[in-house]
């Protein structure tokens, strides 16, 4: 397939004034595929995720790979919101922008000059796309939320995401952020659709719940539905043993998701053919009532070889599998590299490869990942464009909106 480098968001600005994962994430999104993005950061220490490398339980690491994850192909500038001064340098901004995306809570956001009404009546086709915890309405609009509480906890999915007789655990940090940041990706592409169809700009925005709910929908809907919950997975006795995790005789866990169909065959390899003709494995419901022995039987089975042999069997039978991996096993799996899911990074002396978004434009490519700004590396260059003369950057600088030399603390 012939590529081409006409991006498809190529002229496209976007002003990201949101901390953390889910927003940021989204701006990185249209990054890849051309924008222009410039992310504004508080005085001091900035966006708290530039810390999120060295904070457990995520891994610690020498480089700030979670930093230039969310904020690659970015210019940075530093702005003391709260500064009376910054509202010039912010409507200016705001007028450069296509799109605004913000993360500030309601009430807060009016206070910084980032609520929509001021926003659009300074930029009237701008897309306004926000993100909150809980949504826009209701007794909990104003409640805080990160991804473990409002994605997670509040939707119905942590509960379900554990064995029965587990309690309730932590799950992987920034996940549901990083799934939130695609919603909010496809309310600003779905906008901008609009807009060149229409010419009127729009306020869009998700939440957290809204996109934890999404991941739940099947049990939540079935719930909407009077359905009642089959309960939380039992592994000795699954609904279907044939769905389930197993080990092998190296230690090895591995998903099976084998369909009826693989039934003789994997009868047969694991040494089993008398179940074929066992009236308690001739139908569906037979095999429901009998799940605890079948399970007994196949983990006896697949710990008694190593992980490489139940491989070539599953490979060659295209009996469906996967080697459940540990972040590290999944970081070298040449398959991520192959499919373009791990992409160097460039200008990282420290660290040379990143992920991708997930999205793919068959024939196009994105633009190469580039590191993350350091705090406040485009304050200058920015205001410049923006047409700012160097007095005025200085009577910013007096004002405490921007930084002065010397002032930003060095954070890679």
């Amino acid at each position: 397939m012939t590529m081409t480098t006409q991006l498809p968001f190529s002229g496209l600005k976007v002003l990201d004034v949101a901390t953390f994962i889910a927003g940021p994430g989204a701006a990185t999104l249209l990054s890849d595929f051309g924008a222009e993005v410039i992310k504004v950061e508080p005085p001091g220490k900035g966006d708290p995720q530039r810390y999120l490398a060295r904070v457990p339980p995520n891994p610690v690491a020498h480089a700030n790979y979670a930093w230039h994850l969310t904020n690659r192909n970015k210019r940075g500038m530093v702005i003391n919101l709260k500064s009376p001064g910054a509202a010039s340098v912010l409507r200016r901004l705001v007028e450069w922008a296509d799109v605004v995306i913000t993360n500030f809570p309601h009430g807060t956001r009016e206070k910084l000059h980032l609520g929509y009404d001021e926003v659009s009546s300074w930029n009237p086709r701008v897309i306004y796309a926000d993100l909150t915890g809980f949504g826009d309405a209701g007794p909990d609009a104003t409640l805080p939320g990160f991804d473990v509480t409002a994605y997670w906890s509040r939707s119905g999915l942590l509960a379900q995401t554990r064995d029965a007789g587990a309690p309730p655990t932590v799950p992987v940090y920034g996940s549901g952020d990083q799934m939130t940041a695609i919603g909010l990706y496809a309310a600003i592409v779905t906008a901008l659709y609009r807009r060149e169809r229409t010419g009127a700009g729009a306020n869009v925005g998700t939440s957290l719940l809204a996109e934890g709910v999404w991941s739940a929908a099947t049990p939540v809907a079935g719930a909407l539905a009077g359905g009642k919950s089959y309960g939380l997975h039992d592994r000795t006795a699954p609904p279907n043993p044939l769905a389930n995790p197993y080990t092998t005789g190296d230690g090895r866990w591995f998903m099976l998701v084998a369909q009826p169909r693989h039934w003789p065959v994997l009868a047969k390899v694991i040494g089993h053919p008398e179940l074929l003709t066992d009236p308690r494995f001739a139908d569906l419901a037979a095999f429901a009532k009998n799940t605890g022995f079948l399970t007994e039987v196949l983990d006896t089975a697949f710990r008694s070889q190593p992980f490489e042999h139940w491989k070539e069997i599953f490979d060659r039978e295209e009996i469906t599998y996967s080697l459940i991996q540990s972040p590290e096993e999944a970081a070298h799996d040449p398959q991520l590299r192959a499919a373009g899911i791990v992409v160097p990074l460039e200008g990282v002396s420290d660290l040379e490869y990143t992920i991708n978004s997930p999205m793919t434009l068959r024939g196009v490519s994105k633009v190469p990942a580039r590191r993350a700004p350091e705090l406040g590396e485009h304050t200058d260059e920015v205001l410049a464009e923006l047409g700012f003369s160097s007095d005025e950057i200085k009577q910013l600088r007096a004002e405490g909106a921007v930084p002065g030399a010397g002032e930003l603390e060095a954070v890679r």
